[in-house]
């Protein structure tokens, strides 16, 4: 018979069991079993509430981070912004990954590298920033750090005006008049795909 972790036994299987002698036994091995399951909830809780309030106070670091690293970039403290933007971008910050693109695409604080540049765009682009997205467009349509892609380009311009870049409609109004018919046509076929997991809900 198991009882349950109240120490009460349901009435159907008290009734099978009633004049069976381990009964006593059977709930004494039973209750140590709901002590332990009793005591894993507690601890389940405890390590789920402790994990929400990490989140919670690693996401206000990072913010902090981010806040003070704007500031020393606009005090033209580059390598110091830089050093400030690392441990953000290095655990999947969009917005620190879009920061240090820009800092290699213009040279800031680092040597100038179109390719690391794009790389870190697109790191933020795929976290759904709009900014990165407008970036990755930009070294899509002139081919610098990547072999020139028009259609990549409006796809990512594109993606970028969903996600709310007042720039990107431009930026598409001019990569349009260099497109054929056929690479519009292919680069929506691309963001069907894309925009469906980065925009799920526009």
């Amino acid at each position: 018979m198991q009882p349950n972790c109240n120490g009460s036994v349901p009435v159907s299987l008290l009734k099978e069991k009633m004049f069976q002698p381990t009964d006593g036994i059977t709930t004494a091995i039973q209750r140590p079993q709901c002590a332990v399951s009793n005591a894993v909830t507690v601890v389940s809780d405890t390590f789920r509430f402790v994990f929400i309030l990490l989140a919670l106070l690693g996401s206000t670091t990072t913010l902090a981070d981010l806040e003070a690293a704007r500031d020393l970039m606009d005090a033209g403290h580059y390598k110091e912004a830089y050093t400030a933007l690392w441990p953000a971008a290095r655990s999947g910050n969009a917005e620190a990954e879009e920061l240090i693109g820009v800092m290699y695409a213009m040279g800031l604080g680092v040597e100038k590298d179109d390719r690391r540049a794009f790389e870190w765009y697109l790191r933020s682009s795929m976290k759904g920033h709009p900014g990165a997205q407008s970036g990755v467009g930009w070294y899509y349509e002139v081919g610098r750090g990547v072999p020139k892609d028009l259609v990549r380009a409006y796809m990512w311009y594109t993606l970028s005006a969903i996600g709310g870049d007042p720039d990107a409609a431009i930026s598409l109004e001019e990569v349009i008049k260099k497109m054929s018919r056929d690479d519009i046509n292919e680069a929506h076929k691309l963001i069907d795909d894309y925009k469906v997991w980065l925009y799920p809900f526009r």
